[in-house]
């Protein structure tokens, strides 16, 4: 019996104690458990996170009728079709969703037995790490993490980038990224851990006419009205707050980032959304005045995700916790 791996095959034993200790194949009920093909569990798996047949066979480097014909197999011995026809693709059966979390797990436990004698030492190591971080992100992250790592981990390189969303549990499984660490409630069926949780927050100059009545009397929603808006680009959360509130029409300038956002409204009477904890940073605090007039989808949480498929493996298993160490909230 074969387990394929980036166009690589290894044999095992099923009677190996790795197999015995994860128990990977206790999670099939069927009658003949012990003659079940691994590979059709990594081909579920590829298909499950792929969402695509096609894409599934060349990720594992196969035909699409190799691929067809093995999933036929599948549905055969576990009586379930597993996928269903959907736009773009296929989507799994509920029976489908139960089983994906333990054949992830149960492979990524498999992967780090094979490769158990690869040995990760933070001192000497000089591996990549890379992560999807927003411009906000990096600011309120890595600052600690490479302070951090100066002291533990000297020679490691840090690669942070923004993904697009729908990129990033791809990268995540394929290896191109170790780690997203941000609000991303759109991305789904990664491994995940909340770090902490912020508010946004309404941030104008000091001594902005809006802000002087709010000193008086809590800010309202209809006062929002009356504002004009910088919305960023890279934060799509806030343009949705503003669409909610119906005040899209308020936005005077749209900027790509976060970083030009102090010297804007320092100098306008522009009005921005923004995480309290960024906002908590800008300099000279007394040049700004923060209000919150109880906005919609207003708390957020920032997670850490990775790829069951990767954790545990020593260099992922030592930077989670790292990065739990640093920044979850207690």
């Amino acid at each position: 019996m074969t387990i394929m791996r980036r166009g690589m095959r290894r044999s095992f034993s099923l009677a190996c104690p790795l197999i015995n200790n994860m128990n990977l194949l206790s999670i099939i009920h069927m009658a003949h458990v012990d003659h079940l093909d691994l590979n059709l569990l990594r081909l579920f798996d590829a298909i499950y996170r792929a969402r695509n047949i096609s894409r599934a066979a060349s990720q594992l480097g196969l035909s699409q009728p190799a691929t067809s014909q093995a999933l036929t197999r599948l549905r055969l011995a576990l009586r379930d079709p597993l996928f269903q026809r959907a736009p773009g693709g296929v989507r799994p059966t509920e029976r489908a969703d139960r089983l994906a979390r333990s054949v992830q797990g149960g492979l990524a436990l498999l992967e780090a037995g094979l490769g158990e004698d690869e040995r990760f030492d933070p001192r000497t190591s000089s591996a990549e790490l890379r992560l999807h971080l927003t411009d906000i992100g990096e600011a309120r992250f890595l600052p600690r993490l490479m302070e951090a790592l100066r002291e533990r981990a000297p020679h490691m390189q840090v690669h942070a980038r923004t993904w697009q969303h729908a990129d990033i549990v791809p990268a995540l499984d394929d290896g191109r990224l170790h780690f997203a660490i941000a609000f991303l409630p759109t991305v789904q069926e990664t491994a995940n851990l909340a770090l902490l949780t912020d508010r946004y927050v309404l941030l104008l100059r000091a001594g902005h006419p809006f802000a002087r009545k709010s000193a008086k009397s809590p800010a309202s929603i209809d006062r929002l009205a009356d504002l004009d808006f910088v919305a960023v680009r890279s934060h799509g959360e806030t343009m949705r707050i503003l669409q909610t509130l119906h005040l899209e029409n308020r936005v005077r300038l749209v900027a790509s980032n976060f970083l030009a956002l102090p010297a804007i409204v320092r100098s306008t009477d522009l009005a921005v959304l923004m995480p309290r904890e960024i906002a908590m940073t800008f300099q000279p605090t007394e040049g700004f005045s923060l209000t919150e007039p109880g906005l919609p989808l207003r708390d957020f949480t920032v997670s850490l995700h990775w790829s069951r498929r990767h954790e545990h493996l020593p260099m992922s298993r030592w930077v989670r916790a790292l990065l739990v160490e640093l920044f979850r909230a207690e």
